[in-house]
């Protein structure tokens, strides 16, 4: 059984997530059957900086997809104590960072970044000034009537992670965020999203293949063959 590893003593940085309990998912039945996530038991606490490493294919999304809520474990159980139950959908309670593209292209960054919060019912003004306030936070306050199609791909990670901020959760879940960027650019996002997590004092859990990357996260766990392993080296 992997437990996750607070990173402080206090009562608030102690505060468990998510808890996962002997949870497996499975994709298809019978002979085609393919087990992703195998009896996995871990816990998310407020306090953690928590890298999953592993090769492709070896779980590390179907995992951050469970314990984001967006999918749904095959047997065992997941619960969400620290953040009032199912988070996916409630970007005030997690944020979500994807691999791939997450911008609209009919939106400009601006808007993109206030999306969330105004389908999460905050007010439209509210939204946007929020919005405003985190684009500055990441250097992009500039870019903020740019279209997705004129940023660079860090550019437009860095409106992922701002789209995390403005939201204000308590857990940001990163998939695999520096995957499609440069070195430079990786570094500069996960420094992103370690300042998000430290400045809104929300757990952060980071899927990536990139050892360098991982090692800049003080627990690090390794998927192999659905598995998780904790304390692993950062590798793949």
């Amino acid at each position: 059984m992997t437990r996750g590893m607070s990173a402080g003593p206090t009562a608030e940085r102690d505060e468990a997530l998510v808890r996962l309990e002997d949870v497996a998912r499975t994709y298809g039945r019978g002979l085609s059957a393919v087990v992703a996530v195998h009896e996995v038991s871990c816990t998310v606490r407020r306090g953690d900086r928590i890298a999953v490493t592993g090769a492709s294919g070896s779980g590390k999304s179907t995992l951050l997809h469970l314990i984001s809520g967006l999918d749904d474990p095959t047997t065992g159980r997941i619960d969400w104590p620290g953040l009032g139950g199912r988070p996916f959908g409630r970007p005030c309670v997690a944020g979500v960072v994807f691999q791939g593209p997450s911008l609209l292209a009919p939106l400009d960054v601006l808007d993109n970044t206030a999306l969330p919060l105004a389908l999460a019912g905050l007010d439209e003004d509210e939204a946007r000034r929020r919005a405003a306030d985190a684009l500055g936070s990441v250097g992009l306050a500039g870019l903020a009537a740019r279209l997705p199609e004129e940023l660079s791909g860090g550019q437009a990670q860095r409106v992922a992670v701002a789209r995390v901020l403005a939201a204000r959760p308590r857990l940001i879940i990163a998939d695999e965020p520096t995957a499609q960027l440069g070195s430079a650019h990786a570094a500069q996002v996960v420094d992103l999203l370690m300042d998000a997590a430290d400045e809104l004092a929300a757990g952060l859990i980071m899927a990536t293949h990139d050892p360098d990357m991982a090692a800049r996260l003080p627990v690090r766990w390794r998927m192999a063959d659905g598995a998780l392993l904790q304390g692993e080296p950062c590798s793949s």
